[in-house]
């Protein structure tokens, strides 16, 4: 009996000191602080990028100031084990020719200031898009007005090289007269094993499938994934007029997410062991009935990988998506608004406990706390003011 009695109060002992761990634990995860950059367009009082530090604690920013000061850093990409940022520079006439140009900026670990360590030319115009390679040896450009796109070697010291490939998307256009007149490329990654670089070509209706030869920063035509969809054997092809914009995938690679900013939704499109894709969903961010303007903008996985979240500029307003991770189909969850005007772009904190929303017409940065078990958004609230934010990216320490 006594035994019993000692046994029993050792694993009581022993679950209280599990639940002790784990509220510490959490606790340890909230309060971290993170910084965030962000980019934005400068033709309107803009100087630059910008820096803040995030309380994930309290949910709450500090302004840090004008990180650096350069033209339409309209995307942003971190090297967060080296401490560099790079930037594309939108615009399409850099020293005289039809390109925009990209950055490379070295993180002051003190400060979080950005120190510019060289500009190069993008090789196309109006550059929206920027990524690192999975082995960080590379940064890769989609050029939107160029309709192409490159790859750039890195230095060890953050230098950007030469572009070491330049590939221009081709294939029949969408039926959108106004937007699809050519190819647009939007969006550009490599996939898990660093063998394959995706574009999404907002003129053509298709995501691309290129190779990428990590060792050399080679993109060529000649990849083996495919899509049965497609009339091209190597892109995932989308319904006329989709025009996509962005993407995201299931960590484990099965399950692409795209999103449409032409018709304002998200197709799920399943790999299978062959590496094909086949489209097996289609469902609407915009509420039933919605009539006026809308352009999607913005798709990002939580992650958990239990939610996906988009922006729709017009509605302007976050969509939430729950993930059957079975069958990667979405189910609609909840709609909110997005705290200001035209949400373009919103990221995740590391923690995945909050959702910083960049509204980019009415100047401001909200913050939404993540409900972990449904994934809603609550709270809302402005936690910067910044001219024009088009971007935002965390740097976790």
């Amino acid at each position: 009996m006594e035994s019993s009695m000692k046994n029993a109060g050792r694993i009581r002992c022993a679950f209280l000191m599990l639940l002790l761990f784990c509220a510490t634990a959490s606790t340890l995860a909230k309060s971290k602080k993170y910084v965030f950059y962000v980019g934005t367009y400068t033709d309107t009082g803009s100087k630059g990028i910008y820096a803040y530090e995030f309380d994930a604690a309290s949910g709450k920013a500090s302004p840090l100031g004008v990180a650096a000061e350069t033209s339409n850093p309209s995307f942003l990409a971190v090297d967060a084990r080296r401490k560099f940022l790079y930037a594309v520079n939108e615009t399409h006439d850099y020293k005289g020719a039809a390109s925009g140009s990209v950055t490379a900026f070295a993180v002051d670990p003190k400060t979080h200031n950005l120190r510019e360590l060289n500009e190069v030319a993008s090789r196309g115009a109006d550059p929206c898009y920027i990524s690192l390679d999975k082995s960080g040896n590379y940064v890769l450009v989609a050029n939107y007005n160029g309709g192409n796109v490159a790859a750039f070697p890195l230095a060890a010291d953050g230098h950007i090289g030469e572009a070491s490939s330049v590939i221009q998307d081709e294939g029949a256009v969408g039926p959108n007269k106004e937007r699809q007149e050519k190819p647009h490329a939007h969006w550009i990654e490599t996939s898990a094993r660093n063998r394959f670089a995706y574009v999404s070509d907002l003129g053509l209706d298709r995501v691309l499938i290129y190779k990428f030869d990590a060792d050399k920063g080679a993109l060529t035509r000649d990849g083996s994934s495919a899509s049965p969809d497609g009339k091209d054997f190597f892109s995932a092809t989308l319904a006329p007029g989709t025009g996509p914009r962005h993407v995201a995938f299931s960590s484990d690679g099965q399950f692409m997410y795209v999103l449409g900013e032409l018709d304002s939704t998200v197709t799920v499109f399943a790999n299978d062991a062959k590496e094909t894709y086949k489209s097996v969903q289609k469902i609407s961010a915009l509420p039933s009935g919605f009539s006026g303007k809308n352009d999607a903008a913005e798709i990002a996985m939580h992650p958990t990988g239990k939610f996906l979240y988009t922006s729709n500029r017009g509605d302007d307003s976050i969509a939430l998506f729950a993930i059957d991770k079975g069958r990667g189909t979405l189910t609609f969850v909840e709609r909110v608004p997005g705290g200001g005007k035209t949400p373009r772009n919103f990221a995740v904190d590391p923690s995945g406990a909050h959702l910083l929303v960049a509204n980019q017409e009415s100047g401001n940065i909200v913050a939404f706390q993540i409900d972990a078990q449904t994934g809603k958004l609550s709270g809302g609230s402005e936690v910067a003011r910044v001219p024009s934010p088009v971007c935002l990216v965390f740097l976790e320490e």
